[in-house]
């Protein structure tokens, strides 16, 4: 008995150790590039905010649309030509059209990103699905942010340790829906027009006078991705590479606009280049990347490093 509580403290302070190493050297980072003979005023109150002296960076975000629709910001019929080509939907605009109308009058989405202010300081965790976060013991680190975004089928049950619990945020589509916790935000990242009588259905409580077991987030707590925001993101930060950014990668851009500070784990493909997963046993070792371009895609995650706009965390 005795041994086995040593055992758990050991354990306990090993975990510890790791979640105050990487924060002490989180802080450093962002130390590293803070002067403190600065005097004009910060956008946040980070040690260092993303936007600071960085011209490469501000362009980057400067050309950003608004990432979210809303009933007053719709797409343009050019916006719905580039975004219907990625998985070669057959309706036209008018339909399309007629299906946002249907969304919008039964949920009004949020739509307005906050902006930053020299009182807060909102840091946030950007967590992918990488077989590199086994054993990582990230948990307690990445729960410790403000916000933590999570995408698609990333689960947390069981693995706590690793990837942590919190979920401010979750992106998904259908394909890719997991069922939301009535606190949790949902970043709806659509790609079809069928996506959105989807997204009609999953989220109204009752159908037929019976409760929808199929509900799947809080319809006041969701955000609906614009095309606009993905066509940016392709050509402008991925110069268009590939046939359409991973979800992945269009949060880290998103989180960007939408945090002052930002930690990214769990990207990257594994040795054969394959983005497998941590939850599950990959079986098809030949999907590689599939159409997204993933090498692109982790040059400009680590670049944006190295430039010390984020701080991305590889595995153990």
């Amino acid at each position: 008995m005795v041994f086995r509580v040593r055992k758990c403290r050991l354990q306990l302070l090993k975990l510890m150790s790791i979640t105050a190493i990487a924060l002490v050297f989180i802080l450093l980072w962002n130390l590293s590039g803070f002067s403190f003979c600065r005097q004009e005023p910060s956008l946040c109150a980070c040690h260092k905010c993303l936007t600071d002296s960085d011209p490469w960076f501000n362009y980057l975000i400067n050309e950003a649309p608004k990432p979210f629709m809303s009933l007053k910001h719709k797409p343009s019929e050019e916006d719905f030509n580039w975004w219907k080509l990625l998985q070669r939907d057959k309706q036209n605009f008018t339909v399309y059209n007629k299906t946002l109308e249907s969304v919008f009058q039964k949920i009004t989405p949020i739509a307005d990103v906050e902006e930053p202010r020299p009182d807060r300081c909102r840091s946030c965790a950007v967590v992918g699905n990488s077989g590199n976060l086994r054993g990582s013991h990230y948990g307690p680190m990445i729960d410790a942010h403000d916000i933590v975004i999570r995408i698609n089928r990333g689960r947390t049950k069981g693995y706590e340790t690793d990837v942590g619990s919190k979920k401010t945020y979750h992106v998904m589509y259908p394909e890719s829906a997991t069922r939301l916790e009535n606190t949790t935000s949902l970043l709806f990242f659509p790609f079809k027009t069928s996506d959105f009588l989807w997204l009609l259905k999953a989220s109204n409580p009752r159908q037929n006078g019976t409760r929808n077991s199929k509900m799947i987030a809080n319809k006041d707590l969701m955000m609906i991705l614009h095309p606009a925001f993905m066509k940016y993101v392709h050509e402008v930060w991925l110069r268009r590479k590939g046939a359409y950014p991973s979800t992945g990668f269009l949060t880290v851009v998103l989180s960007l606009l939408m945090c002052d500070e930002v930690n990214v784990f769990g990207f990257g493909a594994d040795s054969d280049g394959n983005w497998s997963h941590y939850f599950e046993i990959l079986r098809n070792k030949k999907i590689k990347t599939g159409g997204h371009p993933g090498q692109e895609e982790y040059k400009m995650i680590d670049k944006l490093h190295k430039r010390k706009k984020i701080y991305f965390f590889k595995g153990w």
